[in-house]
């Protein structure tokens, strides 16, 4: 593989994390990231192909990206997904590749995950309470997504992380019983700050709890937290350990402490556009490149022209901020 000058954008940021949207379809409905009833899916031939995808990310790969997570949607319900991670996982240049699920459809698909050479798994999972599971996802499941994690855990999947979406005025009553589910069952318990990218555009300020709250809460029920320090200081998440060393927690505070500066990702959604922040007003079109003999330079070219354009921030705690029209179901989470 030749390798090429690394993906820089105008404020110095290398990027070298990319993720890789497989689906817009979901089996769940969480409030937060897509509408209830009569969702409008990307038609499936206009989603890239395994193929597609593999020749992007071989040519990101010469750009110095060595590190992908697959994400949908819900991933799992792309047809034949290990295939895809084996197909990624031979890439020259591709170190690490991880996973965000919802988790219903792990305990099928963990040891062939696993195998594949999947290696890193996020499970997001709102709450452990059955009853406020289903206000969030509007679905049932809840008991699916533990028999997923377990499945994972005997697969041989290490680390796997619990992804917590904190709302103010729904999940308050869950954050001590993901303390002690941190503490009991091994699994890292990662608190997000509600962010703007639902559907419906109602999003609510006042209903982000701010990490240093739920901090707050846990330490007052279970003692404090020690920082675990920044290994990787372009993660997204700060990491604590109980003082006891019985169990992890993070927090993604998107919102209250905005990690912009050290970001280091970028997106391809499923129906192939690029996308240089989550929060970006403006895409790129790979799949016409790649669907119309485009070169791998013209692709280089793109990809580089769209990192160079990314904004300093997503500017959410100013009067600037506008939210994008794609939900985060058809951005990719």
């Amino acid at each position: 593989m030749t390798s090429l000058p690394p993906l820089v954008d105008s404020f110095g940021r290398r990027h070298n994390n990319l993720r890789l949207s497989v689906t817009d379809r979901c089996n769940l409905r969480c409030f937060y990231c897509m509408p209830a009833d009569d969702v409008e899916f990307v038609a499936r031939e206009e989603l890239l192909t395994f193929e597609e995808i593999g020749r992007f990310v071989t040519v990101a790969a010469r750009l110095g990206v060595d590190k992908l997570r697959i994400t949908g949607g819900e991933p799992l319900v792309r047809r034949d997904l290990p295939v895809l991670i084996e197909k990624l996982a031979a890439i020259d240049g591709i170190q690490d590749i991880g996973l965000s699920t919802n988790g219903i459809l792990l305990g099928e698909q963990a040891r062939d995950l696993f195998a594949a050479g999947l290696r890193r798994i996020n499970v997001s999972l709102d709450a452990l309470d059955p009853v406020r599971f289903k206000e969030v996802t509007r679905r049932e499941g809840h008991e699916k997504v533990l028999e997923g994690l377990q499945a994972a855990k005997d697969a041989g999947f290490d680390p796997i992380k619990i992804n917590a979406v904190a709302i103010r005025g729904l999940t308050e009553d869950q954050l001590i019983p993901f303390g002690r589910f941190a503490r009991e069952s091994g699994v890292e318990v990662r608190f997000i700050e509600f962010m703007p990218l639902d559907a419906d555009n109602a999003w609510d300020r006042n209903r982000v709890l701010f990490a240093s709250e739920i901090r707050s809460r846990l330490e007052a029920e279970f003692g404090p937290l020690v920082a675990r320090g920044r290994p990787d200081p372009t993660a997204p998440s700060s990491d604590f350990e109980f003082a006891d060393g019985r169990g992890r927690v993070g927090f993604i505070a998107s919102v209250s402490e905005p990690f912009c500066g050290m970001c280091n990702r970028f997106r391809l959604t499923a129906d192939g556009k690029l996308r240089n922040c989550l929060f970006s007003l403006i895409e790129t079109d790979i799949k016409t490149i790649l669907r119309d003999g485009g070169t791998d330079e013209q692709m280089i070219e793109s990809i580089r022209s769209s990192i160079h354009e990314k904004a300093e921030g997503h500017e959410i705690n100013t009067a600037r901020f506008v939210q994008p029209d794609r939900p985060m179901f058809s951005i990719g989470g």
